[in-house]
């Protein structure tokens, strides 16, 4: 049979991070560390708890996998909030890149031409990435080199682009992928 504990605590693991706490810790041997994170050095399991109780905060183990784990004497609720915190901010540093595609026609006019490419540089310009296609409609496919011919004409109307893959013919549409140069910028 297993342990009840093994089980909840793999349970709360699947959801997000466990740390041990005070009497939860297993291991004899700590190495301590302050509120401020300053090494206090390797003590024993009882005299961090017996520290932590003089200072009315908690043992909280940081690194269960290190010889030996480390933990910290900080207040649980204040370290919580404190990985909540620094997870918000690696969030706001992530820039989530989607995929936006524009689609033409191999006989498009020149303003419906224009309002597209005005679309591609503002999907660029909040760095995107931009799959450009032309679909060939029925006969149009006799005449690829119309589509070649639209496909280059749009990719020199953007700037400061790298294309990615080079403009090619995928059974009837014509395909290819720009994104933003930064270097350009």
């Amino acid at each position: 049979m297993r342990n009840s504990w093994a089980v909840y605590e793999k349970r709360l693991k699947a959801n997000h991070k466990f740390y041990r706490l005070n009497y939860q810790i297993a291991s004899p041997q700590l190495r301590l560390l302050d509120e401020k994170g300053k090494q206090i050095g390797i003590v024993s399991k009882i005299e961090a708890l017996q520290k932590a109780k003089e200072l009315e905060i908690d043992v909280v183990e940081i690194a269960p996998n290190a010889k030996p784990p480390v933990a910290k004497l900080i207040d649980f609720k204040k370290f919580k909030y404190q990985e909540a915190k620094k997870e918000r901010e690696s969030k706001k540093l992530q820039k989530n890149v989607t995929i936006k595609e524009i689609r033409l026609g191999p006989f498009i006019g020149q303003h419906d031409l224009e309002v597209r490419v005005a679309q591609a540089k503002e999907f660029l310009a909040d760095g995107n990435q931009l799959k450009v296609k032309i679909w060939f409609r029925g006969r149009q496919i006799t005449r690829k080199e119309f589509g070649f011919e639209v496909m280059n004409k749009f990719i020199g109307l953007l700037e400061n682009i790298k294309v990615v893959r080079e403009p090619r013919l995928q059974g009837r549409t014509l395909e290819a992928f720009i994104v933003g140069d930064k270097k350009k910028v």
